[in-house]
């Protein structure tokens, strides 16, 4: 369950929250921090949906078996496809910005050829731990977890050591318009996705009718009330919130010096690179899993005859990802992340009661409420969609698109062998 909880709280928490109160805060004052709170119930049903679904099967794949198992292979593939794609790019990105962070240090390893074969480095040393076993994923994704969660503690509770009772918002501001606090709830939902990486392996666990429910509940508890005292310090420590570029290091320097500042970078570089393990742990199993039933070529579900992990797939990913990094062209398509997530969160929610009815057994992890929670997951998704720009709705139907042509490869292909 621990190692499923590591992923979850990984996912959530990446490079997102050490640059978002700014924004939140440009968008809600002071009223920021209940917007966070808001994040967290709109994500609540979907968390449940998942729960209730990761409690039901075995083996790897999550979104992918939801989506075939209730609407057959068309959708499942649509719902792995888009989830792989999302995390692809979020994986490159945040190598970028881990590379930038080690630039902070040193400077050249940032720059034209040190900063390739910086992104070598990183990419390609996690890509050979993921390779030669998951249990030596989850040491290292330990390690880091707790590198990550040491500095944001520090800055939190040494915050609230120096701050006091100033931390404690007045809210003598008026109320921000509807549209600005809407803007507010979509830009902080970047940092409640990413947890449905933790579902794809979850057949793994040795139970995951209690593992994974306990994993994400207790995931998300522990998330909201991390950002929302973050975001409590972060608006008293640091004059002109609002047009910070790297709110918690100004608030880390404001608070405790130069030394406060290093230490916060360093939580930056430990953060980034827990999320690039989990995120390498977890999304090289949608292409196998997408290989197993034969959505994808056979190549991608061969499993490594001595460690045993989908060592094809996690190569692929690996390699793909370093493209994308080095190139540094796909920082403007990481807006149609949260869209993609979005249609996968649709899709998840409206297959429980369908699933319900297939299956005709009941799950160790059983929804009380009929179709109430998926219905409530489905409505929070399609309010978010409304608050979402027309380029991410293009470039998300553009990949869709190509997803559907692979698909079709991949069917074709299975029929002429």
């Amino acid at each position: 369950m621990w190692g499923l909880w590591l992923l979850v709280v990984n996912g959530f928490v990446g490079a997102g929250i050490f640059g978002l109160p700014s924004g939140a805060y440009a968008l809600a004052g002071e009223y920021s921090i209940w917007i966070y709170a808001l994040c967290a119930l709109l994500m609540l049903p979907i968390i449940l949906c998942f729960s209730e679904l990761g409690s039901i099967f075995r083996g790897t794949g999550g979104p992918v078996r939801y989506g075939t198992e209730a609407f057959g292979p068309f959708i499942g593939f649509q719902a792995g496809w888009l989830f792989y794609v999302a995390r692809l790019i979020s994986f490159a990105a945040n190598s970028v910005l881990l590379v930038d962070s080690i630039g902070y240090f040193l400077s050249p390893a940032a720059e034209g050829t040190g900063r390739i074969i910086s992104l070598a480095i990183i990419i390609g040393g996690l890509t050979f731990i993921n390779v030669i076993g998951s249990v030596e994923s989850i040491r290292s994704l330990a390690l880091f977890t707790v590198l990550k969660f040491s500095v944001l503690l520090f800055l939190v509770f040494g915050g609230m050591v120096v701050l006091g009772t100033q931390i404690l918002p007045s809210f003598e501001s008026g109320v921000p318009p509807v549209s600005d606090l809407g803007a507010a709830a979509l830009l902080l939902v970047y940092a409640f996705v990413g947890f449905e990486g933790a579902v794809v392996p979850a057949g793994e666990a040795r139970k995951p009718g209690r593992d994974m429910p306990m994993a994400l509940l207790l995931g998300l508890g522990m998330v909201v009330a991390l950002y929302m005292l973050i975001q409590l310090v972060t608006e008293t420590a640091v004059t002109g919130l609002a047009t910070s570029t790297s709110p918690l290091l100004d608030a880390s320097a404001a608070l405790f010096g130069t030394a406060g500042a290093i230490i916060l970078m360093i939580g930056v570089v430990t953060s980034v690179t827990g999320n690039l393990i989990g995120s390498l742990f977890s999304a090289p199993r949608l292409t196998y899993a997408l290989a197993l039933d034969g959505s994808l070529p056979k190549w991608f579900a061969k499993v490594h005859p001595k460690w045993l992990t989908p060592a094809n797939s996690v190569i692929f990913y690996g390699v793909f990802a370093f493209i994308a990094a080095s190139m540094g062209t796909f920082i403007f398509l990481a807006a149609m992340t949260v869209l993609s997530r979005l249609f996968l969160y649709i899709i998840t929610c409206g297959a429980v009661p369908v699933l319900r009815k297939k299956l005709n057994e009941k799950s160790p992890f059983r929804l009380r409420g009929g179709v109430t929670i998926p219905v409530l997951g489905i409505a929070a998704c399609i309010w978010l969609m409304l608050q979402v720009s027309f380029n991410s709705i293009w470039l998300t139907a553009l990949f869709i698109v190509i997803g559907t042509l692979l698909y079709l490869m991949a069917r074709r292909q299975n029929r002429v062998f």
